[in-house]
């Protein structure tokens, strides 16, 4: 992780941590690196889009007036969701592009993730290469002035040709479903209803009139229990939370029961081989991913490959090895043969078609994965503790006490957070007694040594 740039880009308080300086620099110099090469074009041009929050509109003033004073062409996307801004960036053969977005965060929060030119997020080089400029380089920065400055204009048809792509993906209509669909508030507030209407199933929607401060707040994929309540009042055969910039999907199957992105991934795997899509017969996954998710994909004789946690890891894979589907446990899901990013929204989609085309609820899809007991505990930690749990012994001692006990039947996982000062821990295991008892044992461990 670099100075500035963590797992999922620049993240931290907004104005006081993110501050607008802090933004200005970034877009000054990310538009000197990813366009140093040369354009062929006259200017380079760069995207802008954003979640709801109430900072990402001065946040984007000041990366508007970081790119145009070295010379590059600001064009605006409004509120998308993130990976409308991946693909947007291809499809109008921009630059590069920019997304004001926190994801899941609440709303003191925000963020600067950066996509190059082919609308994937950038590798740690180039990321290392625009800090080395901001922090170490700064002279290096040359401002431009009168004609040279760049220009700013509104790209007001954006959202309607991501949605059209999202639509394109499938084929048929989805008449007879009940949905029910949580915006989280956030940038699908802005692209949901339309995106849905041409499917010809019957959606309630609910968190999609976001006020500026109310995004990820008791709602979205983070807070679904009113989603899985709305389901069950209304009758719906399937539910879709979303977060605050709609690059994961949870669902909510028609009894309630809320179906993670390991049962996704699951279940559209084995679609895609039966369909004949499912490259080299592989899915990607983290090493968060339930052993109940491991042992259905054996079943099915469909290979799995594990990553480090971060969708950017997943993807690094599937590129390097030719995979189309992958993701978290969280409901990152990547879907290659359609979009360079996870696309909660695309997702959904993707479920829908599998409903629709295999006459199946969602509960019968799924009923075959096991459900390991799993406990995760997020323990926040001090700003100058970071980078120092896995070199604690009172921490790594229990962690290995924690390993050696649950040995086969279960498994131990303690990371930090690449975007927020905590660490996580995560036990898995067959007995939830003992999960629960190691769990709370190493998480004790890292409040008194990092708190």
């Amino acid at each position: 992780m670099g100075r500035l740039f963590g797992t999922d880009g620049a993240r931290g308080v907004a104005i006081s941590e993110l501050t607008c300086e802090l933004a200005m620099n970034i877009g000054r110099a990310a538009a000197i690196v990813l366009t140093k090469h040369g354009t062929k074009k006259e200017r380079a041009r760069i995207l802008i889009g954003k979640d709801t929050r109430i900072s990402s509109d001065i946040l984007e003033a000041a990366l508007i007036a970081g790119i145009t004073s070295v010379g590059a062409d600001v064009e605006l996307l409004g509120v998308v969701p993130t990976p409308a801004v991946a693909y947007l960036v291809g499809c109008y053969e921009a630059d590069a592009g920019v997304m004001i977005s926190a994801s899941h965060n609440s709303v003191e929060y925000n963020g600067i993730k950066l996509f190059s030119s082919t609308g994937f997020k950038l590798p740690d080089d180039v990321e290392n290469e625009i800090e080395t400029l901001i922090l170490d380089s700064p002279e290096q920065i040359k401002l431009v002035n009168g004609k040279d400055v760049g220009r700013v204009r509104t790209l007001y048809g954006a959202v309607s040709e991501y949605n059209e792509h999202i639509q394109s993906t499938v084929e048929g209509k989805f008449h007879g479903l009940l949905v029910a669909i949580d915006c989280a508030n956030g940038s699908a507030s802005a692209t949901a209803e339309a995106l849905f209407y041409k499917f010809g199933a019957e959606c309630i929607y609910i968190n999609d009139k976001p006020t500026g401060l109310n995004i990820n707040d008791n709602c979205g994929s983070t807070h679904i229990e009113n989603l899985v309540k709305l389901v069950k009042e209304r009758g719906c055969d399937v539910g879709f939370a979303f977060d605050g910039d709609a690059d994961r999907c949870l669902a909510v199957d028609e009894k309630g029961n809320v179906i993670d992105g390991d049962k996704l991934i699951a279940i559209l795997s084995r679609y895609m081989r039966d369909k004949g899509t499912l490259k080299n017969n592989t899915a990607v996954v983290t090493v968060m991913s339930n052993l109940g998710f491991h042992q259905f994909m054996k079943g099915n004789n469909i290979d799995t490959v594990c990553t480090k946690v971060g969708d950017r890891y997943v993807l690094e894979e599937m590129l390097a090895n030719g995979y189309n589907i992958g993701g978290e446990q969280s409901g990152h899901i990547i879907f290659l043969d359609h979009a360079t990013t996870g696309d909660g929204q695309l997702t959904a989609v993707q479920v829908l078609e599998l409903l629709s085309t295999c006459k199946a609820s969602l509960s019968q899809l799924v009923q075959d994965i096991a459900d390991y007991p799993q406990l995760l505990v997020n323990v926040t930690i001090t700003e100058d503790k970071k980078g120092k749990w896995d070199k604690t012994p009172a921490i790594t001692d229990v962690i290995d006490e924690a390993v050696k006990t649950l040995g086969d039947d279960g498994r131990v996982l303690v990371r930090e957070s690449g975007t927020e000062p905590l660490v996580r821990v995560m036990i898995e295991g067959k007995n939830a007694d003992d999960v629960k008892y190691w769990t709370d044992k190493i998480a004790d461990a890292v409040r008194a040594e990092l708190c």
